[in-house]
């Protein structure tokens, strides 16, 4: 095999394409195939550095490792980083070229903020997208697109760079996703196919019902009936796994509030646990970052937005975020700023990362992002902020409580660190500490000491697992997405769409697109 393809599909945001990617990925790579991910076209604040620095969705980060191959920016041409609900910066083959409003980048014809990209332009991209494409088909056996949102979104199918735009151009058959626990799933399968026009409709090869609880003989006549009307298989059903911990794509998503990070650890090995508390932040980016602390046996992490919220929390994290000056005055709105300045001035653990890392500074200048001139910071660390035009991309690698650490940074923002203990690129005044690295936690023997940094700051008798190790928990979570593919979809057929494309004679369903 070489050059075979498929695109997931969905009925929805957060039907499970992602996931599903990432689980053919891991097990065509068991088979022995060369296989790589790729979307043209992605939207998250939850982004990565690759080793030749370019900024690419965390989601295909993980589906790359989830191949066992080295990501790069021909996986995910295009990302956009929403910097609100209107607008996003566009990042082309892992550099930023400029800031775009939605109208602008469907075809308003309105002119963008930056060079690189003119309003409705969005068409430009596809020439490189697909060049993206074709270079990854002609390097490995396999590729597994990922689409975004859904494919019969029928407003934005004439400009569409991700969905049915590339599978048409790529000949790829389309493997659509439903997420059956929200129910309605018959009523998406067959509705997403309806709207399709008749050309878009030849290469919709049939179905994958996801998120499914209880026995599957109880679905079977629906899924027969739902052949019947649309001529079209069901590829598999996937039940509901809990604590699967990959790296999400948030889109828009405004707040992550109430929600606990799951992991499937062990008890804890110390008499306490460690309770921490994630600043919910607008514009959270790489909100990824404390997922390893949530894989460590004893540690509770949970996402807040509330001063009382913070009263128990042995650990408080100011996570990044795509607007380092709307999270300050957002913490300072909701009295966080305060409740976070008096932990600090009794002892007590806070971490910022990133954007977080800049807030709790003494002075921010930023003129690019949010163009507010001078702005204050929380004032607990001796760092000031000056945000550049020019986007930091790196990998760093280092050491901090004296064992190895690996990152990478994703900013705009300059510090000019004045004082304090060193950490990381950043400092350490008591129990605060800040830096610019994202994924440092994910180190196993740096986490260790820092939470035993923490527990003896909190006063709490918690020991860190001396075993924990964050990748080799990413390896077994990937693997568990190959396992829920190899063990409850035909496989056999999947391969063959793979291999061969979409089965010919598949019928038009009426009324197909306006």
């Amino acid at each position: 095999m070489r050059g075979g393809g498929l695109l997931v599909a969905g009925t929805t945001s957060d039907a499970g394409k992602s996931v599903v990617t990432a689980g053919i990925c891991r097990w065509l790579v068991r088979q022995g195939v060369k296989v790589a991910p790729f979307k043209g076209q992605n939207m998250s604040l939850n982004s990565f550095v690759t080793r030749g620095g370019a900024e690419i969705g965390r989601a295909q980060a993980m589906q790359a490792q989830a191949a066992r191959v080295e990501p790069t920016a021909l996986m995910n041409p295009v990302l956009l980083k929403p910097g609100s609900d209107r607008s996003s910066q566009v990042v082309l083959m892992g550099k930023p070229v400029g800031e775009l409003s939605a109208r602008g980048f469907f075809g308003s014809g309105e002119p963008s903020a930056g060079k690189g990209l003119h309003g409705g332009r969005r068409t430009e991209l596809f020439e490189p997208v697909m060049a993206c494409l074709e270079e990854l088909r002609g390097t490995y056996d396999a590729v597994i697109c990922e689409g975004a949102g859904s494919p019969a979104e029928i407003n934005l199918r004439r400009t569409d760079i991700v969905n049915m735009g590339v599978a048409r151009a790529a000949r790829l058959p389309v493997l659509v996703v439903g997420d059956i626990d929200r129910g309605g799933v018959f009523a998406q399968f067959f509705g997403t196919t309806a709207l399709l026009t008749p050309e878009d409709q030849k290469l919709i090869a049939g179905y994958l019902v996801n998120k499914f609880r209880g026995d599957v003989s109880l679905l079977e006549p629906g899924l027969d009936m739902l052949l019947g009307l649309t001529g079209r298989r069901t590829y598999g059903v996937l039940p509901y796994a809990h604590g699967l911990g990959i790296d999400e794509e948030d889109g828009l998503r405004v707040s992550l509030r109430g929600a606990v990070r799951e992991s499937v650890v062990a008890p804890p090995v110390g008499e306490d646990v460690l309770r921490v508390a994630v600043c919910a932040v607008p514009l959270m980016s790489n909100f990824t970052d404390v997922d390893a602390l949530a894989a460590e046996p004893g540690v509770v992490v949970r996402f807040v937005d509330r001063a009382e919220e913070l009263v128990d929390a042995d650990l408080v994290v100011v996570p990044g975020t795509r607007g380092t000056v709307k999270a300050l005055a957002w913490l300072r709105e909701r009295g966080l700023a305060d409740a976070i300045a008096r932990r600090a001035a009794e002892g007590r653990p806070v971490l910022g990362i990133c954007g977080g890392f800049q807030a709790l500074g003494e002075l921010i200048e930023d003129e690019v992002e949010s163009k507010a001139g001078t702005v204050d910071g929380l004032g607990l660390l001796p760092v000031r902020v000056r945000f550049a035009a020019e986007k930091t991309l790196a990998r760093p690698v280092g050491e901090a409580l004296g064992q190895p650490v690996e990152g990478y940074e994703i900013h705009h923002g300059v510090a000019d660190v004045r004082g304090g203990e060193p950490f990381l690129d950043g400092c350490r005044v008591g129990a605060v500490w800040g830096t610019h690295w994202h994924g440092s936690l994910e180190s196993d023997g740096f986490r260790r000491a820092f939470l035993r940094e923490v527990a003896a700051a909190a006063g709490r008798r918690f020991v860190p697992a001396p075993d924990t190790s964050f990748g080799a928990l990413r390896e077994e979570q990937l693997d568990r997405l190959g396992d829920l593919i190899e063990e409850h979809a035909d496989t056999d057929a999947l391969l063959r769409l793979i291999e061969n494309g979409s089965p010919n004679g598949l019928p038009f369903i009426p009324p197909g697109a306006p």
